[in-house]
């Protein structure tokens, strides 16, 4: 039994230990399961023309092009997982894919399945290093990018989950982010922060067995609150092979037995900004903007 394996394992098991005693906010009438997928690089071309400078802010290990190439090659087999099981993911591009071919954004539009693409930075830099005019031009380049697709994305997830900079998420037309989190500050809510919303984060995953996952999803059943798990491609093994065995036994009975329980009208299934939708039409956010 690997290091690996027994850090995922004992991640699960500490994460529904703390679920299990740490009750959400109630806000909604049925439990959810959202999935966000960073996409750090999703291209080898992006590696080549930043020529190695961008390197550090997307793997301490691994270069662009490295990640960029292990990406490529992974989404198809989620999409492919997704599309057999239906199931809708929010996938988070960064806009730099806009300028090259055989982009995945092609690729998700093309899907079976609905998802929803997010912002994920443009060159992937840190946003708590940014300026605020940086940021600006970031995410204006987003804007222009992704219109060749005619997307305007409504979520932000931040590279390295390092928040900052919300006000420009406004000005911009974002309505939902993901916070960082931790084994112990993770949770299972949305969270209103000024005009945007936190979905945030539950679980963050490389599917290593679903036997715990299984038990929060139950626990987000038992409370009827939104469970948000997310995890970079790369996260799945740097090969096709190694990624299909984990696609086959730990993320695919992870969905299936989520079926389930919507099935017996226990649970939904959400996108990041399917989910704030959701939560503007609750009770208890229409009694707070009365107030």
């Amino acid at each position: 039994m690997n290091k690996e394996y027994l850090n995922s394992i004992m991640s699960q098991f500490l994460h529904y230990a703390v679920f299990s005693y740490k009750k959400p906010p109630l806000e909604f009438d049925t439990a959810s399961l959202i999935m966000s997928i960073d996409v750090d690089v999703g291209n080898p071309e992006i590696g080549i023309r930043n020529k190695g400078r961008n390197d550090r802010n997307v793997n301490n290990f691994l270069t662009e092009k490295a990640v960029g190439k292990i990406e490529e090659q992974l989404i198809p087999l989620l999409l492919q997982a997704f599309d057999e099981l239906e199931f809708p993911a929010t996938f988070a591009l960064r806009g730099q894919l806009a300028e090259v071919e055989n982009s995945i954004f092609n690729q998700i539009l093309e899907s079976n399945t609905r998802h929803e693409i997010a912002a994920h930075g443009y060159f992937h830099r840190v946003f708590t290093t940014l300026s605020e005019s940086e940021a600006n031009e970031e995410l204006r380049m987003i804007s222009v990018g992704m219109k060749k697709f005619n997307i305007t994305p409504k979520s932000f997830i931040f590279p390295k989950n390092k928040v900052s900079h919300l006000e420009l998420l406004e000005k911009y037309g974002y309505l939902s982010f993901r916070a960082e989190g931790t084994s112990f500050r993770d949770g299972m809510y949305v969270e209103k922060c000024g005009n945007l919303f936190n979905v945030h984060p539950s679980l963050f995953s490389d599917f290593y067995g679903s036997f715990f996952s299984k038990k929060i999803v139950d626990l987000a059943v038992k409370y009827a609150a939104p469970l948000h798990i997310w995890f970079h491609p790369w996260n799945l093994g740097y090969s096709p092979s190694i990624a299909a065995k984990r696609i086959t036994k730990g993320l695919t009975p992870l969905i299936q037995y989520a079926i389930k329980k919507r099935n017996q009208g226990l649970l939904k299934f959400e996108t990041m900004y399917s989910i704030v939708e959701e939560y503007q039409r609750s009770e208890k956010f229409k009694k707070q903007e009365a107030t």
